[in-house]
């Protein structure tokens, strides 16, 4: 935790993410040991249909592996 309170982030965030949503789901994934879509979804208040389009697009880019228990970071 930095000084004025705010948690800083150890894990670098890819520059071709732009989209908010993706980057809110990549990191959320990082800070997870593996995460299944419902978790995914409720945590993050996001509809299915909207997890699957971005964990789709972040495994298309090699950022997430699906496993048995959900996603990991690859």
């Amino acid at each position: 935790m930095q000084p004025d309170g705010r948690l800083q982030s150890t894990t670098p965030v890819p520059d071709d993410l732009e989209s908010p949503r993706a980057k809110l789901v990549y990191l959320y994934v990082a800070a997870s040991d593996g995460v299944t879509m419902e978790q995914l979804c409720d945590d993050l208040d996001i509809k299915k249909g909207t997890g699957l389009s971005i964990t789709g697009t972040l495994r298309e880019r090699g950022y997430l592996e699906r496993t048995d228990s959900g996603f990991e970071l690859a």
